[in-house]
């Protein structure tokens, strides 16, 4: 890779960390698939030109994916998820930024394996898409079942299409019990308390409140 080439990689790393930190919609084109993408381009780019790959190299590339996919599995697992409008919406709580650290830091390690072994595609700057491609497969996989879990379907895309909408929306009951799960109010009052929300996953007040307002107000009249 050429040093723009990884200039614009630490760059879309660097707006991927502050999209996940602010919290968005989660579209599953690129939940799913841009990190599919990813992988196979970060694949090509090891085989470009004729390069031939060495048993060590190959050992190398093969230690570090599982470890860059066992950090996405914790990435996804931290993210916080709730229904917002009825859609997924995620965010990175701040303790994810570790993560952020240890993936940068399990490639290092690799790296100086990789050199130590004399594999020398496996220690170049030529694997950074794959081992990124990887990581964000892990995230997206576990982010998945746990939307399906919820059965609180993908945002729509810029189409108005829905990624899954019919493997994550297939069991509507799931869709409360999903909420209630990942996004529970912390007042002690489950989901059957609530009137309904704002539409942004936000639980209103609990109607039994309501009516109590209502009867002091008539009261004081």
């Amino acid at each position: 890779m050429s040093a723009i080439e990884i200039l614009a990689v630490i760059a879309i790393i660097g707006y991927v960390i502050y999209q996940q930190v602010k919290g968005q919609p989660l579209r599953g084109k690129r939940t799913v698939l841009l990190p599919a993408i990813l992988t196979v381009i970060g694949f090509l780019n090891l085989r470009g030109g004729g390069t031939h790959l060495s048993g060590a190299d190959i050992t190398c590339l093969v230690i570090g994916a599982a470890g860059s996919a066992a950090i996405g599995l914790a990435f996804g697992a931290v993210t916080r998820l709730e229904s917002r409008g009825g859609y997924l919406w995620a965010q990175l709580p701040l303790r994810g930024l570790w993560l952020w650290a240890a993936l940068a830091g399990w490639r290092v390690l690799v790296i100086v394996l990789a050199t130590g072994m004399h594999a020398n595609i496996a220690a170049s700057s030529a694997t950074l898409l794959l081992s990124l491609g990887v990581n964000r497969l892990g995230q997206a996989a576990v982010i998945t079942l746990r939307a399906m879990s919820m059965g609180v379907p993908f945002a729509p895309e810029k189409d108005g299409s829905i990624f899954m909408a019919g493997t994550l929306t297939g069991n509507p009951g799931n869709r409360a019990g999903g909420q209630a799960g990942d996004s529970r109010a912390s007042d002690g009052y489950g989901p059957r308390d609530y009137a309904a929300g704002d539409g942004y996953g936000t639980a209103a007040a609990p109607r039994d409140g309501r009516r109590h307002q209502r009867d002091r107000r008539r009261d004081r009249s």
